[in-house]
């Protein structure tokens, strides 16, 4: 696993003294060179894991959550107070077993430079293949991470210990390169902690919104669907997405190499959405800012359209939309 620089750490420190009395300026700039930011184009292909790519699943306890997430079901949009016009870009960094999944420095670095907040939903597997990336991530103040389970298994029909260990696992990944990243790099700080949960495939059984909810977290699906495993290219998936955003919606991608035209796409997407009138925030601004809608069950665009990963000949192969996979290990 890559480790920070004694150099760039040295001016993380620096650069912290020079910022004394500065809210977090830029941490990732502040940590890291510009060149060890961006993204490079040997890193997006996912591949088969190597003798150095051998990660441990982590041993960890049930959440110990002291208060329970309020509400119930799925959030799948926002409705802003005062029709504010927000929507939240969200993209998916899972990895299942057998593979190293990618990571598409592209999307990040676009966001960044046109500094439009997002969220990241980071499965544990992916930030053990991924240490600097999700660190990166965990140190810019742009953006936010949820946790997409470990190795993004089908919770469709798991029970609330199931769903509880898969919890424990990311959380446990994720807060000990939290707990790295504040002591190598104290421009960053200690990233706050994470309350938001994705279901992998958009599938989860009766039990699965409330055990996210009794571990503390907030499960997030979606309104607006981009399609990007699928293949398809740049311009039908910005037409796709700007046909279908509303105040409120909550769209979904992937940045794990899956999107194939996705960081394209964005260069479409979002100037023309501000050109609309629309601010980009965090899945957390978004649900602050206004009223969650929410689903008893969840789906990728309609109930029950999960069920292809049951039966996988039931539902005819899609052209469009999130569900929209060449196979169920593919999203």
């Amino acid at each position: 696993m890559t480790q920070l620089k004694p150099t760039l750490v040295l001016a993380c420190v620096v650069v912290t003294m020079a910022l004394a009395g500065v809210a977090r300026a830029d941490p990732p700039a502040a940590c890291w060179s510009a060149a060890a930011l961006a993204g490079r184009p040997d890193e997006v292909a996912k591949h088969r894991p190597g003798p150095s790519d051998q990660v441990s699943v982590p041993q960890a306890s049930p959440p110990n959550a002291s208060v329970a997430s309020p509400g119930s079901g799925v959030v799948r949009r926002v409705v802003p107070r005062d029709r504010r016009k927000l929507v939240a870009l969200t993209f998916d960094l899972c990895e299942g077993s057998g593979e190293v999944a990618g990571y598409d420095g592209a999307i990040v670095d676009r966001l960044r430079a046109l500094k439009v907040p997002a969220t990241f939903f980071m499965g544990g597997r992916w930030a053990q293949s991924h240490e600097e990336r999700a660190m990166q991530l965990l140190a810019d103040p742009l953006f936010e991470v949820g946790d997409h389970t470990y190795d993004h298994a089908d919770l469709a029909h798991a029970d609330a210990a199931r769903i509880d260990l898969e919890i424990a696992r990311t959380e446990a990944v994720i807060g000990g390169l939290s707990a790295r990243l504040a002591k190598t790099c104290p421009a960053a700080g200690l990233p706050p902690k994470t309350r938001l949960f994705r279901f992998p495939y958009g599938a989860c059984g009766a039990e699965g919104p409330a055990a996210v909810r009794a571990a503390g977290l907030v499960p997030i699906q979606w309104d607006v669907v981009s399609g990007d495993p699928s293949g398809v290219a740049a311009a039908p998936m910005a037409r796709g997405v700007l046909g279908e955003v509303k105040p409120g919606s909550i769209i979904v991608m992937h940045a794990n190499g899956r999107g194939r035209h996705t960081a394209e796409a964005l260069a479409t997407i979002i100037p023309q959405l501000r050109a609309r009138g629309y601010e980009f925030v965090t899945v957390s601004d978004l649900m602050a800012a206004g009223r969650p809608e929410t689903s008893g069950a969840c789906f990728i665009e309609h109930p029950g359209d999960t069920a292809r990963y049951d039966h996988p000949k039931a539902v005819p192969t899609k052209t469009k939309g999130a569900g929209a996979m060449p196979t169920p290990s593919s999203e």
